[in-house]
């Protein structure tokens, strides 16, 4: 048994440009410097800034919710960096790619296999969860999660994941199956090499960090909510919250159990989904799409959740419709378990099976128009202010609903058995996670910033990455929905049809203008840095909110609440303004009792990565190491002792009373003056339009 597994020196794209130079070799070696390049950036500045200590103290051992929420919104923007170049590199390669291109045929396929993956996986799961860890306890007047330790180990598991698919583009080879990694293709016999154990080992511990992070959100929704705040008082985020939670631990665990099945027969002889011994891989198609189409409506309904309170704060009315908001969102919730199969209406099933899905797929869509029309009834004639979440509010209006009756006309068997794996199909599935989560996510990351770092994000850099976003989606995918209706399969590294060229160019260069708004996404953020003193909102209520978490400072402190607040109607920081009582003085404080520091997510992390890595290349001494420092890691924390700290009633009340001591001393400001210097957090309230 050698040292080192399967290991060697040819393994990295460095040798194959060595080797082989080509554009295709140059290509990988390229991409593969650039992570090279990127993690020893990083290393070098948090040395030169002396970061190092506070990463620590602050950040990798917090079990602060909102803290943990950044560093998964963190590990989304990063992947979201790669996802995104990589979808360019793609559409580039297609506009050149008549009769050949400048990649190979198993490069193109390794590209749309990580792009897949790292998009659903990696950038919209991360970006869910960070956000709902961040907002729900503020919303619901919680001091932490239920599971704080758990919280941290959720996170782990999933950078983990995120971790070995960055490490393939340096030390081996990703998938080329795509992001669904279908057998038998990605079976032993016809891919025998290390691409489809990164995906199985990258996937496996995301899906069960997402799946503790489900029954975290649960409990924390059922158990830890302000006296008085019932279910029909809590903001529509939280409802989308619990339902998506609840999604998550009934649709992770086929993922994560259909992959292990999948490594059994990789690793052990196992025939689940062979061709032969009693294997079916049809049963992997069943058991992936259990998880993958109600994991459409797991990314998509947070981002519903954050539409709601952008619509009804922007307007200054209350959100209209609520009940049946909260209906629809509770059917969705059920009836995206039962629309799996027309994934795959083409793979052999009877007419009146397909036929049956093909219903259950067109009845989600009225529970979205529901809400679709629900959020324009709240927008009518409302005090509306075209800030940066509402332009993305704007395009989602008018692409999702594209989206959504493309979705329509899919669920027609008929229709499906034409266009299916053409790229009518990838223009409908993006058409809908762009719009409906990625607009979603970054509307709600520009809302709550201010939240967590008390300074709002600078709204010119904003609008301008929002306007590249919405014009960069219509160039790049509108233009494949003629590709699909015209015949073009989807995944084609070559054609020898000139007929597609004008499109192809024409997505290329939308990927050009996706590529510029991410550029400026992150110009975004490095200008409200700069800026932070001029954006300052310290006093916390800098958009006129209407729920509970807009009633504490900016940046929230760690308890969240000087005292957990008692709730008497939906909305309840809003009527408190409206009534001229939104900040009481409080009589009385207690000792605050929160979780200490613990490494215990980062050892969890960096133990599943070593056993993941170890794992893909057989290296079977460092998968004993790992796994064994896991589970001792696991037992030493079942038998820690000293996992509380306490926070003085008194400097509660110091930093409370300061906070309400600096609101006496300024005046509240109009909306008209909300983009700029004069919003220090205080708000005039406008007129609630009922």
């Amino acid at each position: 048994m050698k040292l080192l597994g399967n290991l060697n020196w040819d393994v990295t794209p460095f040798s194959d440009a060595i080797n082989d130079p080509s554009t295709n070799t140059f290509v990988a070696a390229g991409a593969a410097s650039l992570v090279i390049i990127g993690a020893v950036s990083v290393l070098i500045l948090l040395t030169w800034f002396r970061l190092w200590r506070p990463l620590w103290r602050d950040w990798l051992t917090s079990a602060d919710h909102k803290r943990i929420g950044v560093m998964y919104i963190v590990l989304a923007l990063v992947m979201l960096a790669r996802g995104v170049a990589e979808g360019a590199v793609m559409r580039g390669h297609q506009a050149m790619a008549l009769n050949g291109g400048p990649l190979s045929a198993d490069h193109f396929s390794e590209l749309f296999s990580t792009h897949g993956t790292i998009m659903i996986l990696f950038v919209a799961m991360p970006l869910v969860t960070g956000l709902i860890n961040i907002v729900v306890p503020l919303q619901i007047g919680a001091r932490d999660m239920a599971f704080p330790v758990m919280n941290q180990v959720s996170l782990g598991l999933t950078a983990a994941g995120a971790a070995l698919i960055m490490v393939s583009l340096v030390i081996g080879r990703f998938e080329t199956g795509g992001w669904t990694a279908y057998p038998p293709y990605t079976g032993k016999v016809f891919s025998p090499g290390e691409g489809p154990d990164y995906w199985i080992w990258s996937v496996v511990p995301a899906g069960l960090g997402s799946m503790l992070s489900g029954i975290n959100f649960a409990v924390t929704i059922y158990k830890c909510r302000a006296p008085g705040m019932t279910y029909m008082r809590m903001p529509l985020f939280t409802w989308t919250a619990l339902c998506t939670a609840i999604m998550m631990i009934y649709a992770m665990p086929p993922v994560t159990v259909s992959s292990l099945m999948l490594a059994l027969d990789r690793y052990a002889g196992f025939h689940f989904f062979s061709n032969d011994l009693g294997g079916n891989m049809m049963n992997y198609a069943n058991i992936f799409w259990m998880f993958g189409h109600p994991e459409v409506y797991i990314l998509v309904l947070p981002a519903y959740g954050v539409w709601s309170e952008v619509a009804a704060t922007f307007s200054a009315k209350q959100l209209y419709g609520y009940v049946s908001l909260v209906t629809a969102t509770m059917s969705i919730a059920v009836i995206s378990f039962t629309v799996w199969l027309h994934h795959f209406f083409t793979m052999g099933q009877s007419a009146s099976v397909n036929i049956a899905f093909g219903i259950a797929t067109m009845i989600i869509a009225v529970p979205t128009g529901v809400k679709v029309y629900d959020w324009m009834a709240t927008l009518w004639r409302g005090r509306i202010r075209m800030t940066v979440p509402v332009i993305y509010l704007t395009g989602f209006f008018i692409l999702f609903v594209i989206g959504g009756l493309t979705g329509v006309i899919l669920a027609n068997p008929t229709i499906d058995y034409q266009v299916h794996n053409t790229l009518f199909l990838v223009a409908h599935f993006h058409n809908v996670l762009i719009p409906g989560v990625l607009f979603g996510m970054l509307a709600g990351i520009h809302y709550w910033f201010p939240k967590v770092f008390g300074f709002r994000l600078d709204e010119t850099w904003g609008a301008r990455a929002a306007g590249l976003w919405v014009v960069g989606f219509c160039l790049t995918f509108l233009p494949l929905y003629v590709l699909g209706l015209m015949g073009m399969p989807r995944r084609s590294p070559s054609f020898t049809d000139p007929a597609y060229l004008p499109m192809e160019y024409l997505a290329a260069f939308g990927a050009v203008v996706i590529l510029g708004a991410l550029a400026a996404t992150f110009t975004t953020y490095i200008v409200s840095i700069r800026h932070r003193k001029w954006l300052a909102v310290p006093l916390g209520d800098p958009w006129d909110g209407r729920t509970l978490e807009w009633a504490t400072p900016a940046p929230v402190p760690e308890w969240n609440f000087a005292v957990i607040p008692e709730v008497s109607s939906r909305d309840a920081f809003a009527l408190e303004k409206e009534g001229g009582t939104p900040y009481a003085p409080v009589s009385r404080y207690a000792d605050i009792t929160l979780p200490r520091r613990t490494t215990m997510g980062l050892t969890v992390c960096v133990a599943t990565t070593g056993t993941g890595f170890a794992l893909v290349w057989h290296i079977w001494w460092l998968v004993i190491l790992c796994f064994t420092g896991l589970l001792l890691t696991m037992i030493a924390r079942a038998f820690a002792t000293n996992t509380e700290q306490i926070i003085p009633a008194a400097e509660v009340a110091r930093q409370h009373r300061r906070w309400l001591d600096a609101i006496a001393q300024n005046t509240g400001i109009t909306r008209d003056a909300e983009c700029t210097s004069a919003n220090r957090g205080l708000a005039a309230p406008d007129e609630v339009i009922r």
